[in-house]
């Protein structure tokens, strides 16, 4: 390691503070921002629901070089998609072996990254979700993909622009995409069709949404909502996308991209038209509202108590393979304040990166580079994008017969590749680039539940968030050595 491990663990405690959870006072929800999982549709602590794959045995021969993987993949990705692709590295060639451990959530993985710099446990390469991209470059504690891809000359043509460049700091990219998708718009075709609507001509722009909204609210005889034309879960993900989307700039400096962040731009006229917006159908009694969980608003259009929802492109097959034909789901666009928006800005990817740990022998790095480039290949990334829903990273992943026999299976999934293309590749749709996202995105939920109890204007309520955020910031960079 370049740096003194002393040094690297000292700042290894900004993680406890990043990650720390602590419960609100009542009268000042948005001073202590409760700590949740991390994104939804990342499956880290569900039980798998088929049967495991079995991991190879590791060989016994000592020329082999053998590396550890952490993820946090739980459910059937952790327990058969990703042993199973570690499987097929280990049998494609002699000379490393992977072991793919599971970390538990991403929190998880990072407090055990801590522990085991300490104690020089750590493995060769690491998933990690999007919001700890700045933190693990600014730590020193990994070797960025680009050294190896440079030494190599590796081409990376084929690989989604878009994605890549969410992991791209500084002009290197500092880890490879694994599982990567962006938000978009689920609805009830058969509601549509039903209340008028053509289930074949989605809402696009916001005030197209909250027109269709009114129209698919339905009440019971008693003058209560039975049937919620929209729904959306208070998570920090959908307002960082829904922002984008609008050209808005979640910190300075373009997102912290031309140069580091120093203050959130959040609580810009783009963030307040967002929850404006939000605040509106709520209050007309258009929106159903169930809280932090993502998982509670998709078990409600299940049960066809909510006509629209927005989440993760990641959760189409779990939805359709839910429904079972109970109903036909159609899929749009994220919406946008205006048709203009749909050229000028987009969605950003979410989801999680492989990185290389620098402090493990030149050996293991070779070999964790090895692994990386032969999950990024066409049939495993095909074989990934079908077991998970994600984005394959690479672009003639989709022509791969099993990639295509799934997207005719699932046809609304073109929606969500369609507008992976039809982004823009700029500073907003790149997203903001903090050390402190965790806590960023805690507050901005926290500021959202304000405004929809009616504590606070969605001016107020992120002018205040912002200051936070803007304060975790400062307090970061100076920790770190960094202003």
């Amino acid at each position: 390691m370049k740096k003194s491990l002393y040094y690297i663990v000292s700042l290894l405690v900004l993680i406890a503070m990043v990650l720390s959870a602590c419960a609100p006072a009542a009268e000042a929800p948005l001073e202590e921002p409760v700590a949740e999982e991390p994104a939804a549709e990342e499956p880290a602590i569900e039980e798998p629901v088929a049967e495991p794959t079995p991991t190879l045995a590791p060989p016994t021969t000592e020329e082999v070089v053998k590396i550890d993987f952490w993820h946090s993949m739980g459910g059937d990705l952790g327990g058969i998609a990703i042993p199973q692709m570690a499987n097929d590295f280990n049998a494609s060639q002699t000379q490393c072996y992977v072991e793919p451990i599971f970390q538990g959530s991403y929190d998880d993985a990072l407090n055990k990254l801590k522990a085991g710099l300490q104690s020089k446990d750590t493995p060769a390469v690491m998933q990690l979700y999007d919001i700890g991209t700045r933190l693990m470059v600014d730590l020193k504690v990994i070797v960025p993909v680009q050294d190896f891809i440079d030494r190599e000359n590796y081409d990376v043509s084929d690989l989604e622009p878009n994605v890549l460049a969410y992991y791209t700091v500084e002009g290197k990219q500092a880890s490879m995409p694994f599982n990567s998708s962006t938000p978009m718009l689920y609805y009830n075709k058969d509601m549509f069709a039903a209340a008028g609507l053509d289930p074949e001509n989605p809402p696009r722009t916001f005030e197209e949404v909250w027109e269709a909204a009114r129209v698919l609210t339905q009440k019971d005889a008693a003058g209560n909502v039975s049937v919620s034309g929209i729904s959306m879960s208070i998570y920090g993900w959908f307002f960082e996308q829904l922002l984008a989307v609008s050209g808005g700039y979640y910190v300075n400096n373009a997102n912290g991209r031309d140069a580091l962040a120093t203050e959130a731009t959040f609580n810009s006229p783009e963030g307040v038209a967002v929850l404006e917006w939000w605040k509106g159908m709520y209050d007309e009694g258009i929106m159903g509202n169930y809280g932090r969980a993502n998982a509670d608003v998709r078990t409600a259009f299940y049960a066809e108590q909510t006509a629209m929802f927005i989440d993760s492109t990641a959760v189409l097959r779990g939805a359709m393979d839910t429904v079972a034909g109970k109903f036909e789901i159609g899929t749009a666009y994220l919406p946008r304040p205006n048709e203009e928006a749909f050229d000028t800005s987009g969605t950003i990817i979410g989801g999680g990166s492989l990185w290389m740990i620098s402090d493990r022998p030149q050996e293991e790095l070779d070999c964790a580079w090895e692994f990386i480039k032969f999950q990024s290949s066409p049939d495993q990334q095909a074989y990934w994008h079908t077991m998970s829903g994600y984005f394959p990273i690479r672009q003639t992943a989709y022509d791969v017969p099993l990639a295509k026999d799934w997207r005719a299976q699932y046809p609304q999934f073109e929606t969500a590749v369609n507008q992976l293309h039809l982004a823009p590749n700029n500073r907003v749709t790149q997203g903001g680039l903090i050390g402190v996202f965790p806590t960023a995105r805690q507050t901005i939920e926290a500021a959202i539940e304000e405004v929809l109890a009616g504590v606070a204007t969605p001016q107020e309520a992120l002018d205040k968030a912002a200051q936070i955020v803007t304060d975790a910031i400062v307090e970061y960079n100076i920790s770190m050595g960094l202003d």
